[in-house]
């Protein structure tokens, strides 16, 4: 196990109130929350982490797209930019955290920490610094455990964020823009939140107000209970527009004692691409609600391949756990150890069927390059212009066969030039006959299912048929 010395800024965002408040209407008094207790308790726990590195580039970006087109809005949710984490300063990044183990573990978030510059952890009061070693770090998660060389340090207590309800009071403390134990304040406005390219945590909402130099910090209930860890908001500024996120604290702890044992964090992997179910593909499926998740794509010799799966194939529960929300499957996929096997529930050709796999180990994924598109097709029936990719092209990509989009002028569909059909419903293209032959098939006023690749992303996208 990597040793290693970390430092946590702990920003808490409260609003200091009164306990109680004459309303200006009756003069009766109004019960309101008081964060006094609750910032002398948790606040000596709050640390700031400072690292001196390189500028580092923003993870993504907060702006929500405005007037864009039908086909953007369809495929944001597979190739999204991430809401926004704080960019560091040119020589010196800052973030907050907290500490966790009177013998100096530090929880904070791995993108406070990225990088190889040196890290130093700066406790409450202002007057010790230490220089903190990252015992590991988890992209994915965006966790990362620290270590100082301390003891006898205040820690937190800890709570738990599936208790947490849409509507309750809560606090964060730390850092923003270098103010040292700064508590703001204000509710939670849902959880177990999906967010774009942010597969394997279920999100706790709210409005509290974070800003950079928050990240890493603690998200407190009124019981003095850290129930999450700032990490990211949505904004189209850079700042804070109302909307912040924080990892739920069951997450955090499961990632950090992965981190302290073994210095990673291991994670099943099924090896499918899969999208929402929506009513036009339930249509398409036969299935009678939109429920479950979609795959899209098989990766050849994953342990979905060798288990059966195939594209259009709906999951609708792992291990007995309903997929209510498509993405429930990789996180339950991802808290599968390699080698364990499990029991999927999936609907296919109109019939339910069970079928059971092992997980792998998930590792990093390729990126395959962009295609040319040849520009030599006719209009089908779809209104579409396609024509074929070249078997370079098809190599590139590691598809055996593909159409790719020209012209989506004459078709009432999110699709646009660059597009790549690589299936219709269940079955995969071998060739332009195929595809006319299985449109050819299609009643007029039919939904079908067409399986198009864009990028890295490959999603079905239902077209009606005209």
């Amino acid at each position: 196990m990597r040793q290693a010395i970390a430092v946590v800024l702990l920003t808490c965002f409260a609003v200091a109130a009164p306990a109680q408040q004459k309303s200006a209407a009756g003069g009766r008094a109004a019960n309101l929350p008081d964060f006094t207790s609750l910032m002398k308790q948790q606040g000596p726990a709050v640390v700031n982490v400072i690292t001196k590195r390189e500028q580092q580039p923003a993870r993504g970006n907060t702006r929500a797209p405005q007037g864009e087109d039908p086909l953007q809005e369809f495929f944001r949710r597979f190739m999204p930019d991430a809401p926004e984490r704080e960019r560091g300063a040119p020589g010196a990044g800052l973030g907050s955290g907290f500490i966790i183990s009177a013998d100096g573990y530090v929880l904070t978030n791995a993108h406070v920490v990225a990088g190889d510059g040196q890290v130093t952890v700066r406790l409450a009061d202002a007057k010790r610094e230490y220089k903190a070693k990252v015992i590991g770090a988890d992209e994915r998660t965006d966790i990362a455990l620290l270590k100082i060389e301390a003891s006898g340090l205040p820690t937190v207590k800890l709570g738990k964020s599936a208790s947490l309800q849409p509507g309750e009071w809560v606090a964060a403390i730390g850092s923003p823009f270098g103010f040292e134990n700064t508590i703001t304040a204000g509710i939670v406005s849902a959880t177990g939140r999906s967010l774009p390219a942010e597969t394997y945590v279920p999100f706790i909402q709210t409005d509290v107000a974070v800003n950079p130099g928050n990240s890493g910090g603690p998200l407190i209930n009124l019981a003095g209970e850290v129930v999450g860890v700032n990490s990211m908001i949505y904004s189209q500024t850079g700042g804070y527009m109302g909307v912040s996120f924080a990892i739920p604290i069951e997450v955090a702890l499961e990632v950090s004692k992965q981190l302290q044992v073994e210095g990673k964090v291991t994670r099943g992997r099924l090896g499918v691409r899969i999208q929402p179910m929506t009513k036009e593909l339930a249509q398409s499926f036969q299935l009678k609600e939109a429920n479950g998740a979609l795959i899209a794509t098989v990766e050849p010799g994953s342990p979905a391949d060798k288990a059966g799966l195939k594209p259009g194939d709906v999951v609708l529960a792992f291990n007995g756990q309903e997929i209510d929300d498509p993405n429930k499957l990789p996180r339950l996929v991802a808290a599968t150890k390699p080698g364990q096997s499990a029991m999927l529930r999936i609907w296919r050709n109109g019939n339910a069927e069970e079928v059971k796999f092992v997980a792998g180990e998930l590792v990093a994924e390729a990126k395959a390059p962009k295609p040319a598109p040849d520009k030599t097709s006719k209009p089908n029936r779809l209104g579409l212009v396609v024509s074929e990719l070249a078997p370079a092209q098809r190599k590139a990509l590691g598809i055996d066969y593909g159409l790719v989009i020209e012209s989506a002028e004459g078709s009432r569909t999110p699709l646009r030039p660059g597009d790549i059909i690589v299936g219709v419903g269940r079955e995969a293209l071998k060739s332009l006959e195929d595809f006319n032959r299985l449109i050819a098939e299609q009643k007029s006023g039919d939904s079908v299912a067409l399986l198009v690749r864009r990028g890295e992303a490959t999603v079905y996208v239902p077209v009606e048929v005209g």
